[in-house]
């Protein structure tokens, strides 16, 4: 309840901010009045400014006599320069880092625990069924749509005002994530610093294993080593009753835990320029690890039934709302679609990036990199099946630890276990800094854009400093003995329902609201020579936003609704109680409030009636095109060229027309 608090307040401290595009210096629209004549009325000898240029001390004395038809405003002093937004160094670093934004540990250890969880191979098919629909279409337009503005998730909805509760419902939903994120890097980061004993803690080898290691003809017990090592002593679970009674911190995971925020601090205020180096490594070396880890469990006794259960169907399956709500969660959770991170890398592009292309190749990619790792999941579940003499669908609990049950164990079983290990968790723990540096980012973006001021390095370092350490105080609540239970239900209710409901109005508002053409006509704009393959995709993309995309969301979230108070939420043996479903209901409910929220407050500081209100906070504002021109603009619903005679009085008796 303390961290629904602190969001509520957060978003109402942000009230004030989040028009300020809108606003004269006296509170009122200047485009309020797109036919009316307002007076001029300027102390003598006070300088005034017309259309951005500052006029004389005498020349403002004889605009306020003749009072014009055209608005004067008093000359401010300029606030101090701010820093500027930072570019992309190369124009690869973008394609690099985005990979390595999406490709990270949900490849490794949510998308096979998602298969296991729903009866294996037939998870693939509402996979790639949303990757086709919702998956590319939503990709493209979030990229699109923040390269064109050259914004965050908050600012750059000057393009529909009325829609800037989407930038703040993406901003609490990478809150929501972030904080149990990270938590993933400390359990990452506390096996790499155990793969360095020789023998490995979690392997039959260790004195404390021997009774679990048995030969299965002992049939001395249904745990594996791996498991016990993660359930007692890196988790606690077994302290623990339920999600009422979540027990002491676990001191080492603390530790663990602000050693990755500290590594987070720092790679944040490196800024985009140094990060984007460290991706050609990052977003590569994955790859090997994961291809040697298939080659060791494919010579592996019962790897082929592990495989065999990866790829079954159960038709079945498909009739539950819950297979598809996990697969279009896992489209949002492994792409980042709808936490505000592709949105803000994308804005430091450059204008002309080929941003098609760029969907095709991170997302297609991204997704093949998921299926790709199940194999070296499943192979290793197989043969701990073969081993216990079980069934494959009974080797491991279904949860997060998946992939610290599966992995550490395949690990124990190669030569030289030990290096194998340091290099596995090593990679492990730099995709989770790659992914929640990118999700950060969507954060940092959306305020510093809000708050400019905040780009000065003394200001950013503080600011940053201290949203790592509130998020490291929250996230206390994940490492206690109970803490698993509090990790899984903010994970399965922050990319759920709220989510889905956010990327849906963001694809309506586009596509009705700024209007589809318009949207298309821009990134034809973006891609100066755009080829023939690239306007006929267009077409599939424009059809899914118009219609397919939505009423794909809309099916989901009619049976995600349908079937929340008939499905009950687990971890391991232990079912959620009422009250804990409730909270978890509350958390998403609380990200897409904001839509409806911001939404009733750009209608009311609008004048006239309601459909005139609803149809300028609709409208875009001028600066919605600074992206383009690079010149500043100024948000006047025309302009004025003056001549030598405006500034001269009128002669007496003389009228005008």
């Amino acid at each position: 309840m303390f961290f629904l608090c602190w969001l509520l307040s957060f978003t109402c401290s942000l009230g004030m901010k989040l028009f300020p595009e809108q606003w004269s210096a006296e509170g009122v629209r200047q485009s309020d009045f797109p036919e009316q004549e307002m007076p001029a009325t300027v102390m003598p000898g006070s300088l005034v400014q017309l259309n951005g240029v500052t006029l004389e001390s005498a020349h403002s004395q004889s605009v306020s006599q003749a009072q014009p038809a055209f608005q004067i405003q008093p000359v401010t002093p300029d606030p101090a320069p701010s820093q500027p937004r930072e570019t992309w160094g190369g124009k690869y670093e973008f394609l690099l880092s985005c990979i390595g934004y999406c490709v990270g540990l949900g490849n490794v250890w949510r998308f096979p625990y998602l298969c296991y969880r729903n009866g294996g191979g037939v998870f693939l098919i509402p996979y790639f069924v949303m990757l086709l629909f919702t998956g590319l279409p939503l990709f493209l337009l979030e990229l699109s749509l923040g390269q064109y503005g050259a914004a965050g998730p908050i600012t750059v909805w000057k393009c529909c005002p009325l829609l800037k509760g989407i930038g703040v419902g993406m901003l609490l939903v990478s809150s929501l994530v972030s904080l149990y994120y990270n938590v993933i890097i400390a359990w990452t980061f506390y096996y790499l610093g155990m793969s360095f004993q020789s023998p490995l803690p979690w392997s039959c080898d260790a004195p404390q294993n021997a009774r679990l290691c048995q030969n299965a003809s002992g049939n001395s017990s249904r745990f594996s080593a791996s498991e016990a090592f993660w359930n007692e002593q890196v988790l606690g679970v077994t302290h623990s009753s339920g999600l009422h009674d979540p027990g002491p911190v676990r001191w080492p995971l603390a530790i663990c835990l602000l050693v990755a925020w500290i590594v987070i601090f720092l790679c944040m205020l490196k800024g985009i320029r140094s990060s984007g180096k460290v991706v050609y490594f990052t977003a590569t070396f994955p790859y090997l690890v994961l291809v040697v880890l298939i080659i060791r469990g494919a010579t592996l006794e019962g790897s082929i039934e592990g495989v065999r259960f990866y790829l079954s169907s159960d038709w079945s399956r498909l009739q539950s709302a819950q297979v598809w709500n996990d697969a279009a969660s896992q489209i949002f959770y492994s792409l980042g679609i709808g936490f505000g991170g592709l949105l803000s890398m994308a804005s430091y592009n450059k204008f002309d990036n080929n941003v098609i292309r760029d969907t095709l190749v991170i997302a297609i990619g991204n997704c093949c990199t998921s299926f790709f790792a199940g194999f070296a999941i499943f192979s290793i579940l197989g043969h701990m099946a073969w081993r216990k003499r079980v069934p494959v669908g009974e080797v491991a609990d279904s949860g997060p630890g998946l992939a610290f049950v599966a992995y550490p164990e395949a690990l124990a079983l190669l030569p030289g276990s030990a290096f194998w290990s340091v290099l596995f968790f090593l990679m492990m723990f730099t995709l989770g800094v790659d992914t929640l540096f990118g999700n950060m980012e969507g954060i940092t973006t959306a305020v510093l854009d809000e708050f400019p001021a905040l780009r000065e390095w003394r200001w950013k370092t503080l600011f940053l400093g201290a949203l790592c350490f509130t998020f490291y105080l929250l996230g206390l609540l994940l490492i206690t003995e109970g803490g698993i239970y509090w990790f899984t239900l903010i994970d399965a209710y922050s990319t759920s329902f709220g989510l889905i409901i956010i990327t849906l109005f963001m694809c309506v508002g586009i596509a009705f609201f700024y209007g589809v053409n318009q949207f298309c006509q821009d990134i034809v704009d973006m891609i100066c020579r755009c080829p023939p393959w690239c306007s006929k995709l267009l077409l599939y993309f424009k059809a899914c936003w118009v219609f397919i995309t939505p009423c794909l969301l809309l099916f989901i979230l009619f049976y995600i609704f349908l079937e929340m108070y008939n499905t009950s939420l687990h971890y391991g043996a232990y079912t959620y109680p009422r009250w804990g479903k409730a909270l978890g209901v509350c958390m998403g409910t609380v990200t897409c409030i904001q839509i409806p929220l911001w939404a009733l407050v750009a209608v009311c500081r609008e004048s006239g009636t309601l459909t005139d209100r609803f149809r300028k906070a609709i409208h875009p504002l001028n600066s919605w095109r600074t992206a383009t021109t690079h010149a500043e603009v100024i948000d006047v619903p025309y302009t004025i060229n003056l001549v030598d005679s405006d500034f001269v009085s009128p002669p007496q008796g003389s009228s005008e027309a």
